[in-house]
């Protein structure tokens, strides 16, 4: 057997995370790894997130789980996306509803801590540096909360030939449950990384979690990312 062949059948080769509600079955090829919004303005001091209120030391708590979890995806040659929150600098793909909620004295689009708030380019915007997309790794910029909302990724994911996906990243129930449930609809088997995500809200974190895999799986599965990456391993 050629090396080409091996590594196609290594990437192609059933296997199980242990997983609530019961196990998850999956192929690394038909998989991506999908981290959501693990931007400095949400997850470091001095970003937006903390200037509203919150402690961002709870999604700094995850940055090691998420970067394992990365790290062992990428040894494998697994698929990976990112997903940014963020906004044309004329604010053209952002409803007015949007831009009105939350807190009245910092705004999308105003001058935050790390530059203007959720516009794609300005520094609160970047992916932490944990966490840096290399090179052949997507990178999604979202107007929403959902990943597939008026961006290309299902398409992206359709060319892969991927039908499952992994997600980590913050916040857990806002825009990674909304990403979940995206792609529920549209077919996709998720496994959300529970050690991997987080939200400034504990409680909103376990409501979610027990949401996602009710019912046998409704939105899908949960595990922790030590049982994904002995998945990997096996």
């Amino acid at each position: 057997m050629n090396a080409e062949l091996a590594a196609t059948q290594a990437l192609l080769k059933p296997r199980t995370v242990a997983a609530q509600p019961f196990d998850y079955p999956f192929a690394i090829g038909r998989t991506a790894l999908v981290i959501i919004d693990m931007q400095r303005d949400f997850v470091e001091p001095g970003g937006f997130g903390e200037t509203l209120g919150n402690d961002v030391s709870l999604l700094q708590a995850i940055v090691p789980t998420v970067r394992r979890v990365l790290e062992a995806w990428r040894a494998v040659g697994g698929f990976v996306v990112h997903t940014r929150e963020s906004h044309a600098p004329d604010l053209s793909d952002c409803p007015p509803s949007k831009r009105l909620r939350g807190a009245p004295s910092l705004r999308i689009g105003d001058e935050g801590p790390m530059g203007r708030i959720l516009i794609a380019g300005e520094p609160g915007n970047a992916i932490i540096d944990e966490l840096a997309p290399i090179a052949g790794e997507l990178v999604i910029d979202k107007p929403g909360k959902g990943a597939f909302y008026a961006t290309g990724l299902t398409d992206e994911l359709t060319a892969r030939g991927i039908t499952h996906l992994v997600v980590m990243g913050v916040t857990t129930e806002v825009c990674v449950q909304t990403t979940m449930r995206e792609a529920n609809d549209r077919g996709y088997d998720c496994l959300l990384i529970e050690d991997g995500t987080e939200s400034y809200f504990p409680a909103f974190k376990e409501a979610t979690l027990a949401m996602i895999r009710a019912q046998g799986a409704i939105v899908g599965w949960t595990a922790p990312g030590a049982d994904l990456i002995a998945a990997l391993a096996d």
